[in-house]
């Protein structure tokens, strides 16, 4: 489908009822116009209930029919989550829901009145205005696999957060209690949370031999054979610490309930990855995906929950605007602006492609001698950062080509288009 300007204003036609809703957690607001914009009823509440979006339901039947409408398109501003209780309804009903830009209300929203004044019947009547001038955008609903991996990976990166933030009280701790701990163990690795767990403060540790040492961690699960030379090190560094040796005991059970929580989050990160990866390679577009060098399971599994299957999308430049990378400038007159990135999109999609792409230009070939040519070429060579950019771009350009038409990575296409690295090749 072409989502151009002129074909969302000619989906509103004489025979549409254009209903704006503003959205909130317990009560929508709804308001009916047609396609001039004229209200056919007044701004009214529907509640966040099944009860309320029957209601809601018969009431649009009842306008069409009073109206002579043949058709209906719902458009709302995007509020959080709340939105998606209705939109699945709708969906399983046939009827269609965009949604408006939140910028393009306020900004619009004097136009009627000449007031800044912001309510709800008064937002749900500038987004139907919204509407039938073919000011808006068409959401995906999830189901099946995307809804899947969008709830999975959302879930993974809260995990993921949330033991960063578990690592940060670690360190805040060692910083108070034993401050040499990081020089020895600069990660939180299977050793250091056995030692953490065990001889948490310098006088534990310095009232051990090593072997005693050795011996105890052996005992923590999962360890092995814990890394003697660390161990050693470490011993030595408690014999002169400075750390505070005052509230030791709430700081052992601080240290204990951290040191719990962050092999918990290690644990449940693990299985939910490995659940994602399982439902990931079921899909159709993992098995060329995965032939990208530097494109890891775990990368593929993110990126199909931001994108959802590749074939949803009939241009690259579809995903270059979902992930902000399109370009904006401001000119006027003889003053040329400087182009930079919209970053209008899904942010998490764009710090994904920039996490990936920065270790293809150090392993992918092709990757690294594209990001020397356009950073050394003799016109108009891009600073690092710029070209990095542009090397996202091309990578959801080749990832969509993949995608869509079930082929293998070439790297010799991927530069065909610069003589002088194809002769290289």
């Amino acid at each position: 489908m072409d989502f151009t300007h002129n074909l969302k204003i000619n989906q509103v036609t004489q025979a549409t009822l254009v209903i704006g809703m503003d959205i909130a957690k317990r009560t929508h607001y709804a308001s009916l116009t047609d396609v001039r914009g004229r209200v056919l009823q007044k701004a009214f509440p529907v509640s966040q209930s099944r009860e309320g979006f029957e209601r809601f339901y018969q009431r649009i039947l009842e306008t069409m029919k009073e109206f002579e409408k043949t058709d209906v398109i719902i458009g709302i501003e995007p509020t959080g989550h709340y939105w998606l209780n209705l939109a699945y309804f709708l969906a399983e009903r046939g009827i269609p829901l965009v949604m408006v830009n939140p910028m393009h209300v306020k900004r619009s929203k004097e136009l009627d009145d000449n007031l800044p004044t912001k309510h709800d019947a008064k937002d749900a009547l500038v987004i139907a205005r919204l509407v039938k001038d073919g000011r808006f955008s068409y959401p995906r609903i999830l189901t099946g696999v995307e809804a899947e991996l969008r709830v999975g990976a959302t879930l993974r990166s809260r995990l993921v957060e949330e033991q960063g933030a578990v690592q940060n009280k670690l360190i805040r701790w060692l910083d108070r209690y034993f401050p040499e701990f990081s020089q020895v163990f600069p990660n939180f690795g299977k050793t250091a949370l056995a030692a953490l767990e065990r001889t948490p403060f310098p006088n534990d540790v310095t009232a051990k031999t090593t072997e005693e040492l050795l011996s105890l961690y052996r005992k923590v699960e999962g360890i092995k054979a814990p890394q003697r030379p660390k161990v050693v090190k470490l011993a030595q560094a408690a014999l002169t610490s400075i750390g505070v040796t005052e509230g030791q005991k709430m700081a052992r059970i601080e240290i204990a309930t951290l040191v719990r929580r962050h092999r918990q989050l290690e644990h449940e990160i693990q299985e939910l990855t490995s659940q994602l990866i399982e439902l990931t390679q079921a899909s159709v577009e993992y098995e060329w995906l995965s032939t990208v060098p530097g494109l890891g399971d775990a990368t593929i599994v993110e990126l199909l929950s931001e994108i959802g299957s590749f074939s949803h999308y009939q241009h690259p430049r579809q995903l270059l605007k979902l992930a902000g990378l399109t370009l904006r400038e401001n000119s006027s007159g003889q003053h040329k602006g400087q182009k930079r990135i919209s970053k209008r999109g899904r942010r998490h999609l764009r710090a994904l492609l920039f996490r990936v792409v920065i270790p293809m230009i150090r392993h992918n070939e092709a990757f690294r001698q594209l990001h020397e040519y356009y950073t050394n070429r003799a016109q108009n060579p891009l600073r690092k950062k710029q070209s990095i950019v542009v090397l996202c771009g091309k990578l959801l350009k080749i990832l969509h080509t993949i995608g869509t038409k079930h082929v293998v990575f070439d790297a010799k296409r991927l530069i065909q288009d610069i003589p002088s690295l194809k002769e290289a090749m």
